[in-house]
């Protein structure tokens, strides 16, 4: 890396809301199906058709504005978006453009290392979705009919929500934290599935670079085509390296979209942005403007759950739990929500966590169950985590005990007490099974004294198999030691 620049960085996220029909009209929003077959006049923007706002997708913006702290206007609007394309059935879009309905916002996220950072966001605005357009064909389209395109226009009119970042991002690896950050949050609020593979999740990067500790911003390239968060990273990087090479050599930053080569990995250029496209925004002529009641606004507010950034930062902070293992349970909201009613059942976060994420997570990979939906209750499984505290049981009876749980065994107490599975805490009772062990491997003793204390792992072995399991681990490794060294 370059050290005289650093990179500054933006961020454009579309995702497409969750809801039951698209934005304008009553034709169903969902993934997939047969080309052409979720359409209406209204969708495709047909002479006389009118648009209705989608009430639950306008709640949603809101609800995600609250989530990062965004300012909701008390008064917003509809505009066009005028520009020609084969996929826009109307030739223009209705989106949100002086007025949106979030303004400002932060987003909280955190590096690998738990480091945690924020960037503010401009805006939260709603829009319509374009259609999906598929080129086919062999040739290179200079002779008739040897290339075409393919329109899908099911798409067409889902609701759609754009968060735009300030360009505070210094790194590939920032960007993508800032986007699993923002994807968790929208993911917690119900907002979308954001599964990026599918399309209802997708990003832009604003790449430029700047001598370091340079106030002014240097000229910017867009990126687009980046499927999965780890052609972001790759693709701001590589973004980064080729701007730094030009300045390096003398030359100069050309403003343009470029595209990202996944099989390359490099960018390439698609179209030239040297001049700002003029798209003629006025206010959408058939939609009355938005007036949230600040009733409706509060109502949204006290309904927010807590939030992934909440959850990371009291995970880390007060309960000390690794950041490593803080993101795998804020990653997934119902398993983190299954982790605190463990812990507020047993007051023992790293127990917990070792069990949530350990076995269970193991069981339920193995199995397809998730934990959260698993026969292992969150009450039963801090009653396992209160008999091994209380060295009732030893960690082996209690991974088997756990395995029984899972198979729908319930109460580990009561298995404990009505099998006799109790650990053996009593010293004499462990000499005992000490002394049977030792004088049944007398070779093993001989090798021990020897000087072969690699032996000692085997008779402790034998010690805890002869106590079925159920002797203190802690306990047989002195009593054999102390027998040995006699």
């Amino acid at each position: 890396m370059n050290a005289r620049y650093e990179a500054v960085i933006g961020v454009e996220c579309h995702v497409e809301l969750k809801t039951k029909t698209k934005m304008f009209c009553g034709c169903v929003n969902a993934f997939g199906g047969e080309p052409n077959t979720k359409i209406c006049p209204v969708c495709l923007g047909m002479p006389g058709a009118l648009p209705v706002p989608n009430a639950q997708a306008i709640e949603l913006i809101i609800a995600a504005g609250l989530a990062f702290g965004a300012e909701i206007p008390a008064f917003s609007k509809f505009d066009r978006k005028n520009y020609f394309y084969p996929d826009m059935p109307k030739d223009y879009q209705i989106s949100q453009y002086d007025m949106p309905l979030a303004i400002g916002g932060t987003v909280k996220y955190w590096l690998e290392d738990g480091t945690m950072r924020e960037c503010r966001l401009t805006r939260i605005h709603l829009e319509e979705d374009t259609g999906k357009s598929t080129h086919a064909g062999s040739g290179d389209g200079r002779i008739a009919g040897s290339s075409y395109s393919l329109v899908d226009f099911n798409r067409a009119g889902v609701p759609l929500m754009e968060c735009v970042s300030e360009p505070e991002l210094r790194s590939g690896a920032e960007a993508v934290a800032y986007l699993e950050s923002l994807r968790r949050t929208l993911l917690a609020l119900g907002v979308s599935d954001v599964k990026m593979e599918e399309g209802s999740l997708r990003c832009d990067a604003n790449v430029s670079i700047r001598p370091a500790g340079s106030a002014e911003l240097g000229t910017k390239t867009e990126i687009k085509n980046m499927n999965s968060f780890r052609s972001v990273e790759r693709a701001i990087e590589s973004e980064r390296a080729r701007q730094i090479e030009i300045l390096s050599n003398g030359g100069r930053i050309v403003q343009e979209t470029r595209g990202w080569d996944e099989v390359n990995g490099v960018t390439h250029s698609m179209r030239s942005k040297e001049e700002a496209h003029d798209y003629r925004y006025f206010p959408e002529p058939d939609l009355v403007p938005l007036e949230p009641s600040r009733a409706a606004v509060e109502r949204l507010r006290a309904a927010l759950p807590v939030l992934p950034a909440q959850r990371f930062e009291r995970y880390t902070s007060q309960l000390g739990i690794g950041s490593k293992q803080a993101t795998q349970l804020v990653e997934t909201p119902s398993l983190g929500a299954y982790f605190d009613r463990v812990v507020a059942c047993s007051n023992n976060a790293q127990q917990a966590s070792n069990f949530v994420l350990g076995d269970l997570s193991r069981l339920a990979n193995e199995t397809g169950v998730a934990v959260a939906e698993s026969a292992v209750s969150a009450e039963h499984l801090a009653e396992l985590i209160g008999l091994v505290d209380a060295k009732r049981i030893n960690s082996k009876i209690a991974k088997e005990l756990l395995a029984r749980m899972w198979d729908g065994a319930g109460s580990p107490a009561a298995i404990v007490e009505r099998e006799g599975l109790a650990q053996t805490t009593d010293p004499g009772a462990i000499a005992a099974f000490v002394e049977e062990v030792l004088s049944a491997h007398p070779s093993v003793v001989a090798e021990f004294k020897a000087g072969k204390s690699n032996v000692m792992g085997f008779l402790v072995g034998q010690v805890m198999k002869a106590s079925r399991g159920k002797a203190d681990p802690a306990l047989v490794n002195e009593l054999v030691r102390t027998k040995l060294s006699s």
